[in-house]
């Protein structure tokens, strides 16, 4: 197994049960591609790095295969999954049928309060826009966004399940790192629909996350041609 040990050399301390620890971290380190597509996962070395017993260890693998995120086979071995296509375009179609009705109800509603949460959090990833050390901040913050957005309209779980449905799509987004014209688009989009949405623009704030939700899907196909190894 490759690229088991975190940059200080130490495993992550834990936090709440095994199990959810295991899978949190696992599933970070597989959307991120520090684990990438075609990585073996031996439970030994899992179990030694987290210091856990095999339960955990299993009930999590068995998650991540659910997820589509690796493939089990019993008695031998687990594998990364490669990036599906497919799967990226359904999670895609899932979130943005979702997001679109999310912005649509915000917009018809008094939404003071998840505008000023979402607001601060899209100033956040201004402030940190120019420093390339925290590119990874960024792109969380670009989650924190969205989420929050969920969470105006009491949906947070849904945006957990989304996200669960969302691996191969994720992974794909890590394949696309944004550079300072698509971090600049990246934040328009941010602050257009939050625009649309403080304006009671229903159609308009549909709008801005149909767009905003696009630009990766759009080039797939050209991230594919240039990461073949990575993709099934």
């Amino acid at each position: 197994m490759t690229a088991l040990r975190t940059a200080t050399g130490h495993s992550p301390r834990p936090t709440g049960s095994a199990a959810a620890r295991v899978l949190d971290d696992l599933r970070r380190r597989i959307i991120s591609l520090e684990l990438p597509p075609g990585t073996a996962l031996l439970r030994g070395d899992l179990a030694a790095y987290y210091d856990a017993s095999q339960t955990p260890i299993r009930e999590s693998l068995q998650r991540l295969e659910q997820e589509g995120l690796v493939k089990v086979f019993p008695q031998s071995r687990t594998v990364v999954t490669k990036i599906d296509i497919p799967e990226i375009y359904e999670a895609h179609f899932l979130r943005l049928a979702v997001e679109v009705e999310v912005a649509r109800q915000l917009a018809q509603r008094d939404s003071t309060e998840v505008l000023a949460r979402a607001d601060a959090t899209l100033r956040m990833q201004e402030v940190v826009r120019d420093d390339p050390r925290q590119l990874l901040m960024f792109q969380e913050l670009d989650e924190v966004f969205h989420q929050t957005l969920y969470e105006g309209l009491g949906q947070g779980n849904l945006y957990a399940m989304i996200q669960a449905r969302s691996g191969h799509l994720n992974r794909v987004r890590r394949l696309d790192p944004p550079d300072a014209a698509k971090i600049a688009y990246i934040l328009q989009g941010h602050r257009t629909i939050l625009d649309a949405i403080a304006q009671g623009d229903a159609d308009a704030a549909a709008a801005a996350v149909r767009d905003h939700l696009s630009r990766t899907v759009s080039r797939v196909e050209t991230l594919r041609d240039t990461h073949r190894d990575f993709f099934s």
